[in-house]
């Protein structure tokens, strides 16, 4: 990926002033490692007429796959494989370059220059060229985006091949943008440059979480708030997430008013009357995800776990939770997927955990079909809607797996009840909730299955709604809550033994 950022100067105001702003000294060539590769500034010219500035951002792709960045494609064909290591990350400017220019050029981002701070505030003559740019939308939103913020745009489509005309143009276009009167700062660029890289090429190379608003209105900060294309950059920065997309509206209407009104954003977000509660007739109902978190947190809190295993983990949303409680000293995520693992790692931000933090949390592969020395010894275990996509034929294994062999002291299992599928208009009738689902049990099956299984296992089994409990059908989902009793060793072991006379009738 390459990108150069050119002024020009006068004898009095020299062009090698670009040097003191981005903090980088013309007379050498310097790198700085990045999370995805190398990343080198080097100065082709620098005279006090003309001095072009220059950023090489060197990508691993291979590193950039093992960090669970890459952007291969899903399933196991050997092509998407392939994918994930020959694809255009180390060429085409993208949310990685991006990045890198937040690492490399911080201070000038933030328009801050001890050497030269009244210059550091001057509107500059400025060019930018970036040689390849994925551009989807093409060069019509290319100019859309950045002719708003006064910038002369060329975007010039890539022909596919050369050789080919016919083929036509690639989504990328070689990328010229001129203010040559001067009309920004160097931080007015470069903030446009970290915010309009990624839209464009409408992808994210990292997990994009609640912090990433907060990045976009700093950087967006005296610009984005009036922009045409405002709910375009809002929603593409912010990796289609409508929860952030909208949080960000919201904050940037805030901005606009304010602005208009010559008033303190927190005037305008505080100006709530004291004469009565706070009415939100429109509030959005809580999620039968969340209540279901929510119901599992308070089995797991009642317990005095302290040691947890949740199976079946996907993307990782109970052990987030989890991690924000202190009383849980080892959270342990285990899912049979990678890819999900892979988002659970990115949702948690491992690589940028507190070593503290760190040491609480592990994730790791596995089947539940199959018994793992690794799960043994935990206070607690959490199945969450996880037994429904398990073969009826495979659930003794699962069974066995985590009661028999695993043992922990209280295990949750949460699974869908079939009979409140009426209450959901948009179900076709006879229908289960997902395709994965092998099965979904009425409160009476899901009843006898908990209560032989503790039978079985020596552990006691109590009943807890989830969500809305409707008299003629029940809750929309339901939790078992096993408990180890208090008998001997002994009876374990019978049950083992048992099991495994059986196992060796059976081979």
């Amino acid at each position: 990926m390459f990108l150069t950022i050119t002024t020009t100067g006068t004898p009095e105001s020299p062009a090698t002033d670009l040097g003191f702003l981005l903090h980088k000294h013309p007379g050498k060539a310097q790198a700085f490692s990045t999370s995805y590769g190398q990343a080198h500034v080097f100065y082709p010219e620098a005279t006090d007429a003309r001095c072009t500035a220059a950023l090489l951002l060197e990508v691993d792709p291979v590193a950039l796959v093992r960090r669970g960045k890459g952007r291969g494609g899903r399933g196991g064909a050997p092509d998407a494989a392939l994918a994930q290591y020959v694809n255009d990350r180390p060429y085409a400017a993208s949310s990685l370059l991006a990045v890198a220019l937040s690492v490399v050029f911080s201070s000038a981002l933030r328009g801050v220059c001890k050497a030269l701070p009244e210059r550091a505030e001057q509107p500059l003559p400025l060019r930018v060229e970036v040689p390849a740019l994925p551009a989807r939308g093409g060069p019509d939103l290319v100019r859309a985006l950045f002719e708003p913020l006064g910038w002369t745009v060329t975007a010039e489509p890539v022909p596919l091949d050369e050789r080919f005309p016919e083929w036509g143009d690639s989504r990328y276009v070689r990328l010229v943008l001129d203010v040559p009167d001067g009309r920004l700062t160097l931080g007015e660029a470069l903030r446009h440059l970290y915010v309009l890289l990624p839209v464009l090429d409408d992808a994210k190379h990292y997990w994009v979480s609640a912090d990433e608003v907060d990045k976009l209105l700093r950087a967006g900060e005296g610009w984005l708030a009036d922009h045409p294309e405002q709910k375009l950059i809002t929603s593409r920065y912010l990796a289609r997430r409508w929860s952030l997309t909208r949080e960000a509206m919201e904050r940037l209407e805030l901005v606009r008013l304010a602005d208009a009104d010559d008033t303190a954003v927190e005037d305008i977000d505080n100006a709530v009357a004291d004469d009565g509660p706070e009415e939100e007739p429109d509030s959005k109902p809580v999620s039968l995800a969340v209540q279901r978190r929510e119901a599992i947190l308070a089995a797991l809190g009642a317990t005095g776990a302290a040691r947890v295993l949740d199976l079946g983990c996907g993307q990782g949303q109970l052990v987030q939770a989890l991690l924000k409680d202190t009383r849980y000293t080892e959270i342990v995520g285990v899912d049979v997927s990678m890819r999900a693992l892979t988002v659970a790692a990115r949702r948690l931000k491992l690589e940028r955990m507190g070593e503290r933090q760190a040491d609480r949390v592990s994730l790791f592969q596995g089947s539940l079909a199959y018994t793992d020395k690794r799960l043994k010894g935990y206070d607690a275990a959490v199945l969450s809607e996880v037994v429904e996509h398990v073969d009826p034929e495979r659930l003794p294994a699962l069974e066995y797996a985590v009661f028999g062999s695993a043992r922990p002291r209280t295990v949750l299992v949460t699974t869908p009840n079939v009979e409140y599928n009426v209450r959901w208009e948009s179900l076709p009738a006879g229908h289960v909730r997902h395709g994965d689902h092998r099965f979904e049990w009425n409160r009476a099956e899901f009843r006898a299955w908990a209560e032989g299984v503790a039978q079985q296992h020596a552990y006691t089994v109590a009943f807890v709604p989830v969500g809305p409990d409707d008299p003629e059908v029940g809750p929309p989902t339901q939790m078992a809550v096993f408990t180890q009793t208090t008998q001997t060793t002994e009876t374990t072991q019978t049950t083992t033994n048992d099991r495994n006379n059986k196992e060796a009738k059976a081979a």
